[in-house]
């Protein structure tokens, strides 16, 4: 990505760090670089340097890039593509691959390192100009060599080198490409192999894991035939040649472990495939298109492992500033000429979130997810399939981020995979789904253990020819109630099985009995109360005239139970600013009334009948009431506003009618008139990455915890809209929202024009969804685990019980579990989530989620099971629960521990042995670095310098309550090149890498993250397209203030707007629709979400990010 900024004084990587003694800079074979300036790199994470693109050096060439085609091994391909040209086309290979290791040991020696490779490390900060290879084995990809010409930008020089091998580990920069890659320290790599021949090899007897990484060559067999030119050859070398400096410091290859074959999905579970690390022959497809001479048969050097393809090794282009092709490798036909410009990582060859998202759907879409195995993996959540429950909950309702849980606390401990679900107790469900049952017991209630009272399910052992129950949590045994009593068949099972649902599904109701209400009686209706702000601001904006305009409509489409004609929820009005005005709609009133609490500081409701009505009997007076107000304020002066009063009106009405509901506050600035919650403007900028920064999160006083607490006693849910054009604190405003279970929504500068769109439709959206109300969860589990820890939207006065005002069909709660004895492999795991709530036609009902999970006692089976997407959503939550007590370096550097312990494990135990210059991961985790750096890189850890404090306060909020499918597009956008859709078919086009390279400037893209959807539009798109889906001429002409696509009657701008309304609906929120045209200044904002290259924030690279995580790896195994 080329962004002009200003460096950074950090310590830059590839200079002595603290904590690293310091590392020398080794040249080619120990001769000085001449004339080469120091170089002065961005720390990693740190903000990048600035990137222009000067000529290139005397000599460098340009040719086509050879991704995926075969060259010799002494012939390297160039890419024509500079850093931000565009690169579209097939990625290197993509057939899928699975070979047994064979290994020996690592021993640091010398031998000849040909030509494509030069010893060297890969230093953290920019992406690599340099050749970095990386072969992914699994995710078949091997490396094309594309290099690119891009010389080192101005103000990057490289420092003085010196013949002084580096210190193994070290990550010092050289002096050849812009950055320094890792390279193959132990020798040289074998050819990057063409991944479809068979090779003998001998067996290895490592554990049977699916990793995706090529061990080394052995003596005495052939090395594999060269594939894409980026290996060296393994011809002995000309005699006389000079050797470079050997480095026993790792290369950073990057490989996932291979599971599956990428025909198969990406999560296996039972049984596991033939991993990469187990003795036998390789199977796997031959892959097309990649073949190159073999190579004799030839030992390795002593010393020196060979690399087979799979490892992403590193391999080193030539050096621009050489006279030659470094004496040591054979030319194979290639004419002696200028050497070729350093290449630079092929993105290609790295885990590709794009890659594993297809192969899932390919995989995976088509068969129906039966859940009636115990801990299955289920598909991806960006694959559409279908959901057959034969007994444990469907994936819509609960994630985990393991489905086969360590047997002990000391494995878990040492795996540091956290053990976490992520449950949506009301999701919902597409259409072709059933759901949950709703079982009557009668009065008698639900059958339940007698000891830790969970509820009937799937898993409970009926004893005894069925008179009583073995309890599949605690072992109790309890009698069976005699009008539950059946007989039992000749397989100990229950005869009526299938007639029950709670004996038969994973997820079902019951209807809760007296005795589950409040003050023993069956609770009433709940009811709505519309709060709308009518000062100054509100008003002028037509905000007040829009809402009222959109209740007169929008009151028909309150929730209703399934068959009822019309919905039981009662309305009521308030409006305020410095004070309130309470309206009576009763329905015999001629025209409605209005009732002014001045006292603020002592709330209460002036009126008890007539404040909340029923919708069609008090139509006409509300009908007027809201054609009244904005006249009635249409000539407003009062700019201030109070914020806690409104709240505790609400929550006085509810009280006084006794009933649960819901709050719609409209709000628009800071509370600082002078009554109960006042707030200052606290906001300073100046706090940002200091020890303070975390009170920026806190609230700015207690008084807004401890209404939370009254509303969520009494079933007052609060969902707050609010309007501002400065600093409102949403971190304090945002509390009791956040505590009672309510959403917020954020329109900053609202303008009619241009937010009404996103504004209403959310409002529409928030009225109608399925909410239940007055609601407790509690998750019970087997013997052995117990959860620990919870993340979400709701309040907790006790450690096991989840209390929610209320809780839509939206909202995840996130739970952490913990050993507390020894599991078994044979019993496994059970979770029992039950929650208590009342619909919103005021019955009080249970709606229990069973799930059974897999115990290991092997580290292997653990990492074989795990979801990288739950596992991400977890860490997030983690992470933005964290700033509210740490400071956010802290944060981050502990998310970069954890993850890169869980790899480092896995590495240790799981891999078989291998030189550490490879990066081996999981293959169901090869996308956790990517991931994880999207974390990193969010607004909530790493501020750009636009965003503001409320923005971080109100995504921090956001993103808690978010579940797996929310946080997987909001990490990772998708970016979907809507100039090669169909325009005949109903699907979506392929979505492509976020990354600007992967941009073509003749092209009109789609990027969207769940809030917003960028229409990016690259300055050489052609006249026709621009006509037909902008309605105007030429580019110039293109309005950057548009929201909504002209409606225009040809296929293109029937195909854009109908792709558009598909993610629309994909989505729990309304997105705010933004057009970037290519130069403009609002494609800053869009590249803040092409988070696959460096942020202007300082946020790492992938491919860098990559390198830090394997160095980190490294240093915990050493």
């Amino acid at each position: 990505m080329s962004v002009n900024q200003q460096t950074h004084t950090g310590p830059p990587y590839g200079q002595p760090q603290p904590g690293y003694q310091g590392y020398q800079q080794p040249a080619y074979g120990g001769q000085p670089l001449p004339g080469v300036p120091h170089s002065q790199y961005g720390v990693y994470n740190g903000p990048m340097p600035g990137y222009q693109q000067p000529v290139p050096p005397q000599g460098s060439v340009r040719a086509p890039s050879t991704s995926g085609t075969s060259l010799s091994s002494g012939h390297l391909g160039y890419s024509p593509f500079g850093q931000g040209d565009v690169q579209n086309g097939i990625p290197a290979s993509t057939a899928p691959m699975q070979r047994p290791p064979a290994s020996q040991p690592f021993l640091p020696g010398s031998a000849p390192v040909p030509v494509s490779q030069t010893s060297m490390l890969q230093q953290y900060g920019p992406p690599p100009a340099s050749v970095q290879q990386l072969s992914n084995h699994m995710a078949g990809m091997t490396i094309g060599s594309t290099s690119t010409s891009a010389p080192p930008p101005a103000g990057l020089g490289y420092g003085p080198p010196t013949s002084v091998p580096p210190v193994s580990g070290s990550f010092s920069a050289t002096g050849s490409g812009l950055y320094t890659p890792y390279t193959a320290s132990q020798g040289p790599l074998p050819p990057s192999v063409s991944q479809g021949l068979p090779l003998a090899q001998p067996p290895f007897s490592g554990q049977p894991v699916s990793t995706q990484r090529l061990p080394t060559q052995v003596p005495g067999f052939a090395s594999p035939p060269s594939s894409t030119g980026i290996g060296p050859s393994s011809y002995p070398p000309t005699t006389g040649a000079p050797r470079p400096p050997t480095m026993p410091g790792p290369p950073l290859p990057v490989q996932t472990a291979a599971g599956p074959p990428t025909s198969q999905p990406n999560h296996v579970s039972s049984p596991p495939p033939p991993p990469s690390t187990l003795s036998g022959p390789y199977q796997g497809p031959p892959m097309s298109g990649l073949r190159g001479p073999p190579p004799p048969t030839h030992p390795p050097q002593p010393g020196y492992q060979m690399q087979q393809n799979g490892s992403f090794e590193q391999v080193r282009g030539p050096q621009t500033n050489y006279g030659g092709a470094y004496p040591g490798t054979p030319n194979y036909g290639s004419q002696p000429g200028p050497p070729p410009p350093p290449k630079r990582l092929d993105p290609d060859s790295i885990p590709s979130p794009i890659q594993v998202i297809e192969d899932d759907r390919s995989n995976r879409g088509s068969e129906p997810f039966v859940t009636g195995v115990r801990g299955q993996v289920p598909p991806l959540v960006t694959t559409n399939f279908l959901v057959k429950d034969q007994g444990n909950a469907s994936p819509r309702y609960i994630r985990c981020t393991s489905y086969n849980i360590p047997c002990t606390s000391d494995m878990a401990k040492q795996s540091q995979v956290p053990l976490a679900a992520v449950i949506k107790p009301l999701a919902t469900l597409p259409p072709d789904e059933t759901l949950p049952y709703l079982v009557d017991h009668g009065e008698s209630g639900p059958v339940r253990c007698n000891r830790c009272k969970a509820y009937m399910c799937p898993f409970m052992q009926f004893i005894e020819g069925g008179r009583r129950f073995q309890c599949c949590f605690c072992s109790c045994v309890t009698e069976v109630p005699p009008h539950y009593f059946q007989h039992l068949d000749h397989t100990g099972k229950r005869v009526d099985f299938y007639d029950r649902p709670e004996l038969s599904l994973g997820s079902y109701e019951f209807l809760a009995t007296v005795d589950y209400c409040k003050n023993n009686k069956f609770p009433s209706p709940p009811a709505f109360i519309f709060m709308i702000d009518v000062s100054y601001n509100a008003v002028k904006s037509g905000l007040v005239r829009l809402i009222c305009e959109e209740l007169k409509s929008l009151l028909d489409y309150l929730p209703r139970e399934g068959n009822m004609e019309e919905s039981a929820i009662r309305v009521g009005f308030v409006t305020y600013n410095k004070v309130l005005h309470f309206y009576n709609v009763k329905s015999s009133l001629a025209q409605p009334q209005m009732m002014v609490v001045s006292d603020v500081a002592d709330m209460f409701v002036p009126l008890l009948d007539g404040f909340l009505v029923n919708v069609n009997e008090s139509r006409t007076v509300i009908i007027s009431l809201l054609d009244q107000i904005p006249e009635m304020f249409a000539d407003t002066r009062e700019t201030e506003t109070v914020f806690g009063p409104v709240i505790q009106a609400g929550l006085e009405a509810l009280k006084a009618a006794e009933c649960a509901g819901k709050l719609f506050i409209f709000h628009t600035s800071l509370p600082i008139a002078e009554a109960p919650g006042k707030l200052k403007n606290r906001d300073d900028k100046k706090l940002i990455n200091t020890d303070k920064e975390k009170t920026l999160f806190q609230p700015q006083t207690s008084f807004y915890n401890n209404l939370a607490k009254d509303c969520v006693a009494q079933g007052c849910c609060v969902d707050l809209f609010l309007f501002p054009n400065q600093y409102l604190d949403v971190a304090t405003l945002g509390i009791v929202t956040y505590q009672t279970g309510g959403s917020i929504y954020k329109y900053a500068y609202f303008q009619l024009e241009t937010d009404q769109d996103r504004f209403l439709n959310d409002l529409r959206r928030d009225v109608q969804k399925e909410v239940g109300f007055d609601a407790v969860m509690r998750v019970r589990t087997s013997t052995g685990i117990r959860a620990t820890d919870f993340f979400g939207a709701f309040f907790m006065s006790n450690t096991t019980d989840v209390e929610m005002a209320g809780l839509d069909c939206d909202k995840t709660i996130t739970v952490e579990f913990k050993h507390d004895d020894k599991l078994s492999e044979d019993s496994g795991a059970l979770l029992q989530c039950a929650l208590l709530y009342t619909s919103c036609a005021g019955q009080r009902r249970l709606r229990i989620h069973n799930l059974s999970l897999n115990c290991c006692t092997q580290l292997a089976d653990l990492y074989r099971n795990c979801e990288t997407d739950t596992l991400i959503n977890y860490l997030a939550k983690y992470a933005y629960r964290g700033v509210l007590n740490s400071p956010v370096k802290t944060v981050r550097d502990a998310l970069i521990n954890q993850c890169a312990q869980i790899l480092a494990c896995y590495r240790k135990n799981c891999a078989s042995p291998s030189s550490a210059g490879q990066l081996i991961l999981p293959e169901c985790m090869k996308l956790l670095p990517v991931y994880l750096n999207c974390v990193l890189k969010s607004d909530v850890l790493q501020p750009g310098l636009e965003v503001t404090t409320d923005d971080r306060a109100y995504i921090r909020q956001l993103v808690t309550s978010m579940d797996v499918a929310e946080t997987n597009v909001f990490f990772y956008p998708r970016l979907l090149p809507v100039t090669k859709a169909d325009v005949d078919s109903d699907s979506l086009p392929a979505a492509i890498r976020n990354s600007e390279e992967r941009l073509s400037k003749g092209d009109i893209y789609l990027l969207e993250n769940g809030l917003n959807i960028f229409v990016w539009v690259g300055v050489n798109v052609q006249q026709g397209l621009i006509q037909n889906l902008f309605g105007v001429s030429s580019f110039s002409q293109i309005s950057s203030t548009l929201n909504t696509l002209p409606v225009l009657e040809n296929p293109f701008s029937k195909k854009v707007r109908s792709i558009i309304d598909m993610l629309q609906v994909q989505r729990s929120r309304y997105m705010k629709l933004i057009i970037v045209k290519q130069e403009d200044k609002l494609e800053m904002l869009f590249k803040q979400f092409l988070v696959e290259d460096k942020s202007l924030t300082g946020g790492a690279s992938y491919v860098d990010f990559l390198c830090h995580m394997h160095k980190e790896i490294r240093q915990l195994l050493s």
